[in-house]
């Protein structure tokens, strides 16, 4: 299968855990991947790895806090690759997130997890989208999590932000073609995962309609859908991919 031959995708926190296996899908699909990230070391491994597999990919060092950093890493895929079509907004601070109340949460930790986990968003959004309309259009997928509908602190309120922000752009860039969507994933099993939910991790999934943790491919099927074709009428949804974790009416 070749959906995304000749398609240039920026995959954000692409070393490790979800991130990776959305890299490593849509390069087996064709795509032309960066695999992007602040984990120099495992995001040029993940890269090599999808070349040896016969994919093409790059690593490309990025903040995605940061306008500067989000800018030059727009301006490396283009050069590399001749332009930008789809982009996935999987950088997050996640595994080693602290715990910690709204109320009490230090301020500037606070200001920063933001920062990443929803501005983080916007601000490659902003760095890219010129370059999807040069090309006719193009699509977005934001990192979501069934966490924006449940009481998970300041982690849960970013995705709820990630929502709202997914929601928003799909107005603000609908007149250039450029689709704007969420996956919203339940308890996945990665390294993540496993640090921040403990010995907790079994309890998750009692409640859930299918008695397992998801797996990063399971999200992958989502993500591939809303970057191609056959997605080409939705724009501003998120959906969740959570083992029926979540009712939504």
């Amino acid at each position: 299968m070749s959906r995304f031959q000749d398609k240039v995708v920026i995959v954000t926190g692409a070393a490790q855990g979800i991130g990776e296996a959305y890299a490593k899908g849509l390069a087996a699909e064709g795509a032309s991947v960066v695999v992007a990230d602040l984990n120099a070391e495992a995001g040029d491994q993940v890269a090599k790895q999808i070349r040896s597999d016969g994919g093409k990919a790059v690593f490309v060092p990025v903040d995605v806090s940061s306008p500067e950093s989000a800018k030059a890493l727009a301006d490396a895929t283009v050069a590399e690759f001749g332009g930008i079509d789809a982009l996935v907004n999987n950088a997050a601070i996640y595994g080693a997130m602290k715990f910690d109340l709204l109320i009490s949460v230090d301020w500037d930790y606070y200001r920063k997890f933001l920062d990443v986990n929803l501005n983080g968003a916007l601000v490659m959004t902003r760095a890219v989208y010129r370059e999807m309309r040069k090309r006719g259009g193009g699509s977005i997928v934001n990192q979501s999590s069934t966490a924006a509908y449940l009481y998970s602190g300041f982690y849960g309120l970013a995705k709820v932000g990630v929502n709202g922000l997914t929601q928003q752009l799909a107005h603000e860039l609908g007149g250039m073609n450029i689709r704007v969507n969420a996956v919203a994933p339940g308890p996945t099993d990665t390294e993540a995962t496993r640090v921040q939910a403990g010995d907790a991790a079994k309890d998750l999934v009692k409640n859930m309609a299918l008695k397992r943790f998801g797996q990063p491919e399971d999200m992958l099927g989502a993500v591939k859908f809303l970057l191609s074709d056959d997605a080409s009428w939705v724009t501003g949804q998120i959906i969740a991919v959570d083992g029926g974790q979540t009712f939504r009416l």
